[in-house]
């Protein structure tokens, strides 16, 4: 049952997740604009 509980949870969480990006470009910029900001934090 746990399990089903933990899928479920990553299921839902995948799925907002990729209806925030609403599309693949969309999801790239996401992932470069988080990059820079680590670069940032780092220099």
């Amino acid at each position: 049952m746990k399990k089903l509980m933990a899928l479920s949870f990553i299921l839902l969480m995948s799925a907002g997740a990729l209806a925030g990006c609403n599309t693949i470009s969309g999801a790239g910029q996401d992932v470069e604009e988080g990059g820079e900001a680590v670069q940032e934090a780092a220099s």
